[in-house]
């Protein structure tokens, strides 16, 4: 890694942590540069300012992210179940850190990037996971009847509503005061209601019985 790079490198860690605290709205040049113990003259020979450091730090996230996901399926020595919840757990892993805060100042003051994030998690969802849950059904682990683009709809659905702060506010208030978790528990709950469901053991038997 040249010096430059590891320069550039440090400067976007810096910037997406500044970003993840404080919002981007509340984030200034100055103080990504103070955090770096850099002057503003020299951060502004590597970066023209901080909507194309903001860029740059979720275009380093989209790729580190479909890297991990592509690694995961194409890994055959992985059974389908276990490859099903790591998927689940890297895609909250990496999303999670993003808080609403964040995501509701870029779809105000950095739309382009609000819009790309959205178009990757998309077609991250769409072809990635696509991609796994057909592997799951050729190896009998999910119901042979079951409409794939239709399980495909509803984790990206799940996830792109989790995110967005302007879907979450149309509930009542004392919904939103009851979902005050972690990005993280919300992703994690919303997927186990979907591939498990909210019936108990028993109740479902019930179910499947009346059908």
């Amino acid at each position: 890694m040249s010096k430059k790079t590891d320069i550039e490198s440090k400067i976007l860690d810096v910037a997406y942590k500044l970003f993840l605290k404080q919002g981007y709205k509340n984030t200034t040049m100055d103080d990504i540069a103070q955090e770096l113990s850099m002057s503003k003259k020299t951060l502004y020979k590597y970066f023209p300012g901080k909507l194309e450091l903001l860029a740059a730090s979720f275009e380093i996230l989209k790729n580190r992210l479909s890297l991990k996901v592509e690694t995961l399926l194409e890994n055959k020595y992985i059974p389908f179940t276990a490859k099903l919840k790591s998927l689940l757990t890297i895609v909250a892993a990496d999303l999670a850190p993003i808080n609403p805060e964040l995501l509701a100042d870029l779809r105000e003051h950095a739309t382009e990037i609000w819009a790309e994030l959205q178009t990757y998690i998309r077609e991250s969802a769409f072809l990635r996971f696509q991609k796994l849950i057909e592997e799951g059904v050729r190896q009998g682990y999910i119901l042979p009847n079951v409409n794939i683009s239709l399980v495909v709809c509803l984790y990206a659905a799940a996830i792109q509503s989790l995110i967005d702060t302007h879907f979450l506010e149309q509930f009542p208030a004392e919904m939103q005061k009851s979902m005050k978790m972690s990005t993280a528990d919300k992703y994690d709950q919303a997927i186990h209601i979907i591939f498990q469901g909210i019936l108990t053991d028993e109740a479902r038997k019930e179910f499947q019985a009346t059908e």
